[in-house]
């Protein structure tokens, strides 16, 4: 009960990546150029999706979604560093960092139950071509993506609502250039035993059910394309599925990744930069891995630059 007599906080100090203020220009420069090369890159792919009738496929309908998702998770977090850097500050308000968490929670969540959904589509048309068009039709689709949305809010406002009941001392210290959920709970005054169980126990659900579903996913698929006859028949399946299979790794990769330095490596500056890799690299390089190795994809973006 102590813990209710700590001074009510107004706002955390994001420690970043460097206390350098020498730095704080250059990584200003290079964080603009990545939030810029995100944002216009996932852009493109949802235009290039909207406006390519060829395009109009369960497929490219969950990638533009994907697109979204990444420009969505970009903003949440890359401004306000910008911000923070331009003024050489360093803090954000109480309520910004929940809305900050709340945020980084539904489209993390959301992007990986959208991985899943793409693979199941992968999976369905390559196991089940005959059946695809009656399997993925665009109500199916259409449920499936407004499902995971559904279960990413419901997940992140629990979340939210769980930090909200926690106290928090003086000048809160969180070693990540955004206000992650973990690194906030780490920093409460207030017994966080049951938040902590509630994260790994919700993360296990949320991360790993998408994840085992890419896995056996891509078992069958793997199974089925080792059965096919054709030399050109095993290329082109795997060609199909090559994009989707890269980005889930740099997704689930970065993002593990970031989970298990939070919990083990003691050093705040190595966890921020692991943080930034599935935040801003992962969004970043999603349109590049879709647009230079789907030929269809880039002969549509073609169309739109040209």
């Amino acid at each position: 009960m102590e813990s209710r007599n700590q001074t009510s906080v107004s706002e955390f100090l994001l420690l970043g990546l460097t206390e350098d203020l020498e730095l704080h220009s250059l990584l200003f420069n290079l964080f603009l150029s990545i939030y810029l090369v995100t944002v216009f890159g996932n852009l493109l792919i949802i235009l290039a999706v909207g406006s390519d009738s060829h395009l109009h496929t369960p497929m490219y309908f969950f990638l533009s979604n994907l697109s979204f998702t990444d420009i969505c998770f970009s903003t949440t977090t890359i401004p306000k560093m910008l911000v923070n850097l331009k003024a050489q500050n360093q803090s954000i308000t109480y309520a910004g960092c929940l809305t900050q968490v709340c945020f980084v929670l539904v489209f993390a969540a959301l992007e990986s139950c959208l991985l899943a959904a793409m693979a199941y589509d992968r999976y369905v048309a390559i196991c089940h071509p005959l059946r695809y068009t009656v399997i993925m039709k665009p109500r199916l689709c259409g449920l499936l993506t407004l499902l995971s949305l559904f279960i990413s809010i419901v997940d992140a406002l629990i979340h939210s609502l769980m930090v909200l009941r926690l106290s928090f001392c003086t000048d809160p210290e969180i070693p990540y250039f955004f206000c992650e959920v973990i690194q906030v709970i780490k920093v409460a005054c207030s017994d966080t035993l049951i938040n902590n169980i509630f994260i790994y126990f919700v993360a296990s659900i949320l991360a790993g059910i998408p994840f085992f579903g890419i896995i056996f996913s891509y078992t069958q698929i793997v199974s089925s394309i080792l059965k096919m006859p054709s030399v050109g028949g095993k290329y082109k399946a795997f060609s199909t599925c090559g994009s989707h299979l890269s980005v889930v790794f740099l997704f689930y990769g970065t993002a593990f990744g970031a989970y298990i330095s939070a919990a083990f490596i003691h050093s705040s500056r190595k966890t921020a930069i692991v943080s930034m890799m599935y935040t801003m690299v992962t969004p970043m390089m999603n349109p590049f891995i879709y647009s230079l190795r789907n030929r269809d994809m880039k002969g549509s973006l073609r169309k739109i630059v040209l």
